[in-house]
């Protein structure tokens, strides 16, 4: 979830997010985690409060203003330990030579994958 604020309105969080808050906590599922009780206020929710509560991943891009917000964590999700990829090696569709992803260090980099299964 891609965010220019820390605050965000409720609503418009659980239909990005698949969670809802509800008076004993942020919950999905079966899943209830509670949240102090000024983590909403006037109909928006504090977002760092969700993220140390629930596990989710928070970045912030100073240079543009946006903060990112991951899924959450959990017995059955793996969260990355870091931002730093394994170096991968592929073929470039163009040219059929080895292009590494390291080549791109210092750049953003979006990496889109697709399987059928």
């Amino acid at each position: 979830m891609l965010l220019d604020r820390l605050r965000v309105d409720i609503g418009d969080f659980e239909a990005r997010t698949g969670w809802s808050v509800q008076p004993q906590g942020l919950c999905r599922g079966d899943v209830c985690l509670p949240l102090p009780a000024d983590a909403t206020t006037d109909g928006t929710l504090d977002v760092e409060a969700v993220a140390e509560r629930a596990g989710m991943p928070l970045v912030h891009d100073e240079a543009h203003g946006l903060w990112a917000l991951g899924p959450a964590a959990g017995p059955e999700r793996h969260s990355l330990t870091t931002a730093q990829s394994p170096d991968l090696e592929l073929p470039d569709l163009r040219t059929g030579e080895r292009f590494q992803l390291s080549s791109l260090r210092g750049q953003k980099v979006l990496l889109l994958a697709w399987a059928s299964w």
